[in-house]
């Protein structure tokens, strides 16, 4: 057996089981999203599979980018759904979601099967046979890879072994595809979308040890994206955004379970790059799904069509290995950013997801229909919406990370510690931290002090004031042997900011520590037909009017100022109409505005 993991974690994350959400944002969002996944019949979700394998059954086709003459059909029902809901049983310990994945895992393995050779997907293998030969198709390893990882999620996280299974023999179908390929005929190939099949593959050889699998998936090194990141050049502009950023947290996993430093340079020359010249100020990426402009410049970028979600979720994985790698807290404090603003408040109250998040000016969030859409933003959607517990906490040998401020509790039964964290975050400026300890135990908590708390903090131990605190994008380390009812404190004044749109300094955002605020204008003209939608992604229309800002070059507090007595809510001042503000992941059923045009002709205007 080979060595399976060549590089270690700096810092490493607590399984999913180990830390629970309590009450509070998370927890209702996480609980919307298990009853989608609860009611999705297996039936249904099986069906394609069944007759692509040429088995019987009845039951009715899903709609959208599941039906019967989809293309990529099979990359929820059979990817996602099973990723999601291992996902979310290891959250919560649901055993009915369990059980019912388990059964779903059956009825694929059945069709795999009938096929006798280790293919399986809701879509014959003539769709390769056209990858192969350079004709049109839709992104058949982009649908494979889903499936594959879900597979895989169930035996990480449910300890299915018929689900193992069936991943490895999908894997060895891959194999006996890819290795009649010469490097070049494969280089081609990989110009058609394929998602994560790097990732998933050089997982599954960190399961098994299998180092076939390791080849394998080494025939999936995408040479035009990946030399020039690797060279330290940026050269994104006019890909397509969430096709390649798969590829990157597989050059993760590569660079992890072979060692190869260039893998490493790859994945963090790309990150800092993408996070810090191409995003908005929610934290997404994209724009009609691509990177269109040159680093640094996203002024024709704002409008309907903005940051598609899978992008969100993808750059959140990628943080994740990064982070484990340095323990670098820039790299939470991006991951804040986008939680708090690109992933939370992109599922409405049933658990239906946006596929684009508009930052633009005057339109409004949209979402899937329950049986009739599918998209690939319903699927990681499901998935980010069933593991919010995954990197609240990180530890080494000597110590906690609290890396976010989600009302959770932290099981760590090797130190004899469970570790509650009450907060109202963002509704609140801080969280409390209390300890429950079989025993003394001798450790450090490091609690993030983020970018945004510029005007400084307290610490509490037990009632006492603290004469330490941080600065920001830090951990605050508080090194001591703790014991049960010891009660850490922390408080982070939030306060008002702008953000200009990178390349145009006339297009600007409102935050409040974290949060991006949306301008509220209304819901005229919004209905079911355009705010839940079927196969199309966008619903078009038109967006409302919305002011011109008027203010100095000082900066937000010209134009926008706190409403007393309301909690996270803003009003436009000194402008011909108010326009209240809240933050995005409030706002639902309305248009509002993200990026406010603002003419700042004057540094000191007459006081109005």
């Amino acid at each position: 057996m080979a060595p399976r993991e060549v590089i270690s974690w700096r810092v490493l994350p607590f399984p999913n089981q180990q830390v629970k959400l309590i009450d509070g944002i998370f927890k209702d969002q996480q609980e919307a999203n298990l009853g989608y996944l609860r009611q999705l019949p297996n039936d249904r979700l099986a069906h394609m599979f069944r007759v692509t394998a040429g088995l019987p059954s009845s039951a009715e086709p899903l709609g959208g980018w599941e039906k019967p003459d989809c293309e990529v059909r099979g990359h929820f029902s059979g990817g996602h759904y099973l990723s999601a809901a291992a996902l979310m049983y290891a959250s919560t310990g649901d055993e009915e979601l369990r059980k019912k994945a388990g059964d779903l895992v059956s009825r694929l393995a059945q069709c795999q099967q009938a096929h006798g050779n280790g293919y399986l997907s809701a879509f014959p293998e003539e769709f390769f046979d056209r990858l192969r030969e350079g004709r049109p198709v839709w992104a058949p390893f982009y649908t494979l890879h889903k499936i594959m990882a879900g597979h895989l999620d169930m035996y990480t996280y449910c300890g299915n072994e018929q689900a193992l299974e069936t991943a490895e023999k999908m894997a060895s179908w891959v194999a006996r595809w890819t290795d009649p390929l010469s490097d070049e005929h494969m280089q081609r190939v990989l110009e058609v979308e394929q998602g994560g099949m790097l990732e998933v593959l050089c997982n599954l050889y960190a399961l098994t040890g299998r180092r076939q699998y390791l080849l394998t998936a080494q025939r999936f090194d995408h040479r035009a994206v990946f030399d020039p990141l690797a060279a330290f050049r940026d050269e994104l502009k006019g890909l397509h955004a969430n096709t390649n950023i798969p590829k990157i947290i597989g050059a993760a996993r590569q660079y992890e379970v072979t060692g190869d430093e260039r893998y490493r340079h790859i994945a963090g020359y790309f990150w800092h790059e993408v996070t810090t010249r191409r995003v908005f100020a929610t934290g997404g990426t994209s724009y009609r799904e691509h990177w269109r402009g040159d680093p640094g410049n996203l002024s024709q970028e704002t409008g309907q069509d903005d940051e598609e979600c899978c992008c969100g979720y993808n750059m959140l994985k990628l943080t994740r290995h990064l982070f484990g790698w340095t323990a670098d807290p820039a790299a939470m404090d991006y991951y804040e950013r986008t939680l708090f603003n690109s992933r939370l408040g992109t599922q409405d109250a049933r658990g239906m997801k946006c596929y684009f998040l508009p930052v633009g000016r005057g339109w409004w969030k949209y979402y899937n229909s329950a049986y009739d859409s599918f998209w690939c933003c319903t699927g990681t959607g499901a998935e980010e919406f069933a593991k919010f517990n995954d990197t609240i906490y990180f530890h080494d040998d000597r110590g906690v990370y609290v890396n976010l401020f989600i009302a959770s509790e932290l099981e760590w039964p090797e130190k004899g510690l469970r570790l509650r964290q009450e907060t109202h975050f963002p509704e609140e400026e801080g969280a409390a931290l209390t300890v429950h300890a079989e025993r003394p135990v001798t450790l450090s908590f490091h609690i993030r002090v983020p970018y945004w708390a510029v005007r400084g903090g307290t610490v509490k131990l037990n009632g006492e004031l603290l004469p330490v605190f941080s600065g920001p994008s830090s951990f605050l380390v508080l090194e001591r042997t703790w014991k049960t009812g010891d009660r850490v404190e922390v408080r982070l004044p939030m306060s008002l900011r702008v953000e200009s749109l990178p390349g145009d300094e006339t297009q600007q955002a409102a935050m409040y520590g974290p949060l991006v605020l949306a301008g509220r204008l209304g819901s005229e003209g919004l209905n079911d037909s355009n705010t839940y939608l079927g196969y199309n992604t966008s619903p078009g229309g038109k967006p409302a009017d919305v002011p011109v800002i008027q203010a100095n070059r000082d900066g937000l507090a010209s134009w926008v100022e706190p409403v007393a007595g309301k909690t996270l809510t803003f009003r436009t001042v000194g402008q011909p109409r108010a326009t209240s503000l809240i933050p995005l992941y409030k706002l639902q059923g309305e248009r509002y505005v993200v990026y406010w045009k603002v003419n700042s002709a004057s540094k000191n205007p007459p006081a109005v």
